[in-house]
């Protein structure tokens, strides 16, 4: 068991390199993540019996006066559960993308990507301390930058890897800031630190808040998410599901005793409940699928963020392990639509896809029906038990109406995408899309587990349930939330059928532009290098060039030079003078 976790990782690295040496060996890639996903599941059957915590840690590296760095793996119940299901979804998504990207020149590339990008984010679940951690949390970074600007003559794409970019390192001096508080204060190995968790300050606790906010797209730091669906879809489905969004989440999950600060988990609590509901208003005003999904994905990021508010990690890490299996599926079903309506991502222009695309289609229902909390789905056994736990806990009412408002909206636009794709009349042309292995495969597996997943836990030995009363009324509210949001899409969308084409609202536009989020990136810009250049030019070349430049200095030697010489460039006056002088002189001498 000792020796699972390195060889996992040393076994993806050996994968890398063959897919480096040797093209096309896509299915040799597809096989090896198989049988590494069923190695990793070996580990779990001892955790299930005693929960317990192994480390393994190498010897120093680089031997410092203060510290020794070694390379240090920790293997408890975050990481031998969350390992399998990164695996498993890259899995999937890896023998997807031999089919989306089979036109692509570079697919031996991109399949070479997407496995780096799963080595990082092992390397993120695994670390035992701050550097190691620091390395993985770049690497995703790095490579979510490389895979959304994957098309490269895409404009639009550059912009969206710049935002993402741009948006994490934000974040990333958040973290940058804890690793130098806890430098010189406390220790750099998790154990250490999580045992001195009491003397912890508040700096180094609003620098992994700032970290998460980044990586986990929370409101403010929100807007790349959204523009990150430019990369190619099986980028998108890596994306959202087991690697980068949740590193932020899984890093306050790690941490969480650290958090125990009272301001700490109420920022916490209300910026997770406000990213929920924000981007649950703002997914209700897009009409391009992806986007809908993505920003489906930051409303369920904040649902995870206001359960570590609540000092409920265990519950924050379970919606994450579901929400994983039901948002790759959406975003594999999405892709599948979109190659059969020649890359149209439109749902207005999508339509009548249950009978050219009846297996993908039901995927996508049953998808749907998860993300909403459909009793029995694996979505229901995680966010009905997030929202019971905040209806019985002293929360404020904020947070309980704003993931109620969610809940209501997530299942507004995942009707909203059920009934505009599938249903109905197809306003596309469609092609002829035989639904082949490569496409069914990962899909069918990932939608047994969205079917099972939360079953499995909820059979697991790994819970300790606590017997909860409530009234009935609170025990149905996430059901009375869901139905009510599937009644409304439903409504309106026959009320507003027939209704001609209407200029959108100030609210529409508010939260279909992301709270003008585009506005301020292009005017504040401009404003800055306007006041930048004016500054350069008018303030130091006019002024500052001109009264201490040459001029000014030519100015203040000339007084200079007229003071210290009677020099008039007048030749012969002096040459009169002088001769006249020396004349005089000789003739005035004694002889």
């Amino acid at each position: 068991m000792d020796l699972i976790t390195p060889t996992i990782t040393l076994t993806i690295a050996l994968s890398l390199m063959i897919t480096t040496m040797k093209p096309m060996t896509h299915n040799n890639t597809k096989n090896n993540l198989m049988l590494l996903f069923f190695i990793s599941l070996i580990p779990i059957n001892p955790l299930l019996n005693n929960n317990n915590e192994l480390t393994l840690s190498s010897s120093p590296l680089i031997i410092t006066t203060t510290e020794n760095i070694s390379i240090s793996i920790t293997l408890d119940s975050l990481s031998l559960l969350f390992m399998p299901i990164a695996l498993f979804i890259t899995w999937s998504i890896t023998e997807f993308s031999t089919w989306y990207m089979n036109t692509d020149p570079h697919i031996n590339k991109f399949i070479k990507y997407l496995l780096t990008f799963l080595i990082a984010m092992l390397m993120v679940i695994t670390a035992n301390n701050i550097y190691q951690l620091f390395i993985g949390w770049e690497g995703v970074g790095i490579m979510s930058f490389l895979l959304i600007g994957w098309w490269s003559n895409r404009p639009d794409a550059n912009t969206a890897a710049l935002q993402a970019i741009i948006y994490n390192r934000i974040g990333d001096i958040g973290l940058i800031t804890t690793t130098v508080w806890l430098m010189t204060t406390s220790s750099m190995n998790m154990q250490e630190l999580l045992t001195q968790h009491e003397t912890t300050n508040i700096i180094p606790m609003m620098g992994l808040l700032a970290a998460a906010a980044g990586k986990s797209a929370q409101f403010g730091l929100h807007s790349w998410l959204p523009s990150a669906m430019e990369g190619p879809t099986p980028v998108s489905a890596l994306l959202h599901s087991s690697t980068m969004v949740v590193a932020g989440v899984f890093l306050l999950i790690r941490l969480h005793p650290v958090l125990h600060n009272k301001t700490m988990t109420t920022a916490c609590l209300i910026l997770g409940a406000t990213t929920s509901v924000f981007a649950a208003t703002a997914a209700t005003t897009h009409t391009d699928i992806k986007k809908i999904i993505a920003l489906s994905t930051t409303s369920q990021l904040g649902l995870m963020m206001t359960m570590v508010g609540l000092n409920q990690p265990a519950l924050a890490f379970l919606h994450m392990i579901t929400h994983s299996f039901f948002k790759a599926l959406l975003f594999l079903c999405s892709g599948s639509f979109i190659h059969t309506l020649n890359n149209e991502q439109d749902v207005r222009k999508m339509g009548s896809l249950l009978k050219t695309s009846p297996m993908t289609s039901s995927f996508l229902t049953i998808a749907n029906l998860s993300l909403m909390g459909v009793p029995f789905l694996s979505g229901f056994y995680s966010k009905d038990t997030i929202i019971e736990t905040m209806a019985n806990s002293h929360t404020n009412s904020w947070t309980l109406t704003a993931t109620l408002i969610a809940t209501v909206l997530s299942a507004y636009y995942s009707t909203q995408i059920m009934l505009s794709t599938l249903a109905g009349h197809p306003r596309t042309n469609h092609t002829t899309n035989n639904e082949t292995k490569n496409i069914t495969n990962p899909m069918i597996r990932l939608t047994v587990m969205t079917i099972l997943a939360g079953t499995l836990t909820k059979i697991s030995t790994l819970q300790s349930t606590t017997m909860v009363t409530m009234p009935k009324t609170i025990k149905l509210t996430a059901l009375v939330a869901t139905l009510t949001g599937i009644m409304l899409s439903k409504d309106l969308a026959h009320m507003t059928y027939h209704l001609k084409p209407q200029k959108p609202s100030t609210p529409k536009l508010f939260f279909n532009q992301l709270a003008f989020f585009n506005t301020p990136h292009r005017a504040i810009t401009m404003s800055v290098m306007k006041i930048s250049q004016q500054i350069s030019t008018e303030l130091i070349d006019l002024w500052s060039m001109e009264t201490w430049g040459p001029k000014g200095l030519s100015k203040t030697l000339t007084t200079t030079i007229h003071l210290s010489t009677q020099q008039k460039n007048m030749v012969k006056n002096y040459m009169t003078t002088f001769t006249a002088t020396m004349i005089m002189s000789l003739m005035l001498l004694p002889t």
